[in-house]
């Protein structure tokens, strides 16, 4: 199963590069990229999980509507972007609930950096999604930690793919800037090995990023940005579906594991 997800939050990215970017913007962008999303999904007839933060939730009920109607699943990635407290994992799922009526079952944090799993198991979550199995300079050191699924304090574990060995991440970034064939190549090879992948994307990703004064990115982050992340994303689930890797939600494959 292909466990496609999105992380739809303010768009606040242009702080870490000591840019400066208002909250209008922040949320124009990220809903104008959702929406891109969203279309693409439709088109292909795909479904996927949306991890949310409660701030942009709050800014989109149109959005969150379309989501759950369209048989994605909603879950929860925080109240803010860039402000987290223990009690917000509750709080967030509590708030998500409210505004979307339906169970918010599952967690990623913001930036994928650590979380307690005591705490999430406090906060009622079924499973856990903030790792990233392998090693990126100043940002993850995740070598001990299993590649595939595991529970942990009755919380259920399910890290970002990665490959075989090696462990070369299958996340956004990787996505932008290898060959399309190359990561293909990864995604065939970690799909054989553990039968389901678990890949993640930010609806930013899905506009004009290419503003260096504006945004500050470097050049691998804007790489293949805007409608080259479109069409990248159509030829991915197009290739997918000719392999016929079935895609799913979080919550469908966890229904599926436990069969």
């Amino acid at each position: 199963m292909v466990l496609l997800s999105f992380d739809i939050e303010e768009f606040d990215m242009p702080f870490e590069y000591g840019k400066d970017i208002s909250f209008t913007d922040q949320i124009a962008i990220s809903r104008t990229g959702t929406i891109a999303i969203l279309d693409l999904l439709d088109k292909h007839q795909v479904i996927a999980t949306f991890f949310c933060t409660v701030t942009f939730a709050e800014n989109i009920p149109d959005l969150i509507e379309r989501i759950t109607r369209s048989g994605h699943e909603l879950a929860s990635h925080g109240y803010y972007h860039s402000d987290f407290k223990p009690e917000h994992l509750l709080q967030s799922k509590l708030k998500l609930e409210e505004l979307s009526g339906k169970e918010i079952t599952g967690y990623r944090m913001a930036r994928m950096m650590p979380v307690d799993e005591q705490e999430i198991e406090k906060a009622g979550y079924t499973y856990n999604t903030s790792i990233n199995p392998t090693y990126l300079p100043g940002r993850y050191n995740n070598f001990n930690i299993s590649r595939t699924y595991f529970t942990k304090d009755n919380v259920l574990q399910i890290p970002a793919s990665v490959s075989p060995m090696i462990r070369f991440p299958l996340f956004w970034l990787s996505f932008h800037n290898l060959p399309l064939g190359i990561y293909k190549s990864l995604a065939s090879w970690t799909y054989k090995k553990d039968k389901y992948l678990n890949i993640y994307f930010h609806p930013w990703e899905f506009t004009y990023l290419d503003d260096f004064e504006r945004f500050g990115f470097p050049g691998y982050v804007r790489k293949n940005t805007g409608n080259k992340m479109i069409q990248r994303m159509n030829n991915l689930i197009e290739w997918m579906k000719s392999k016929n890797y079935p895609f799913g939600t979080f919550q469908e494959f966890i229904k599926a594991i436990k069969k």
